[in-house]
């Protein structure tokens, strides 16, 4: 009886050549070369390695939380200012405006809050109070922290914020001249990062 002299895939000899996936035993040794390879690295190309996984990581956050609003449509309605008054965006038509969401609970938005109020002096600036209680507690929370002048929309049930799409605070909304949103951010975000997104807002539109 003749037998085949091609080798076939329930030999235990031969390993077949065209094996898409690694064996279960051979990716610890494979993951150690190549940690060793990676430690063999000058210091300064493995910081700057680290460096540019931690941005694409905190990135990749980023995006992910970013709110699930329709580029281009902003749904803020008309609404009622603590300070008195109605606001609408079509008031802001023919320039940039800043739009942010807080909330006095929010710690990082307690960090940027100042920040927003620096910037009401160079640019046009709507705030929302999201779930932070009456107007009078929103306003007894401005004027404990000299924030009094910050143009703010109170949402006590949230429902404006859920409108705009808002799930991580704070988040920032850069709209154009059209009144579309040219950016959203979510997170601290430093004066001279809102203020390279606004002049190119402004030149967008």
């Amino acid at each position: 009886m003749k037998t085949s002299s091609f080798p076939t895939l329930l030999s235990t000899n031969v390993k077949p050549y065209y094996t898409p996936l690694l064996l279960n035993d051979e990716k610890p040794v494979l993951m150690k070369r190549l940690f060793n390879r990676y430690a063999q690295l000058p210091r300064r190309y493995r910081w700057s390695v680290e460096a540019l996984l931690f941005i694409l990581l905190i990135a990749g956050v980023r995006a992910y939380q970013a709110p699930s609003v329709d580029s281009g449509y902003f749904p803020l309605p008309e609404s009622q200012l603590l300070s008195g008054g109605n606001i609408a965006l079509g008031d802001y038509a023919g320039q940039p405006l800043l739009v942010v969401v807080w909330a006095d609970w929010c710690r990082i938005c307690r960090i940027e809050l100042p920040t927003i109020h620096l910037l009401t002096q160079d640019y046009p600036v709507i705030t929302l109070a999201m779930q932070s209680g009456s107007d009078n507690d929103v306003k007894a929370f401005l004027t404990a922290n000299n924030l009094v002048e910050l143009p703010v929309i109170n949402d006590p049930s949230g429902e404006l914020a859920q409108r705009l799409g808002v799930s991580v605070l704070p988040t920032l909304f850069v709209l154009d001249s059209q009144g579309e949103i040219a950016f959203s951010e979510v997170g601290l975000t430093s004066r001279w990062g809102i203020k390279a997104r606004m002049w190119w807002a402004a030149l967008k539109g």
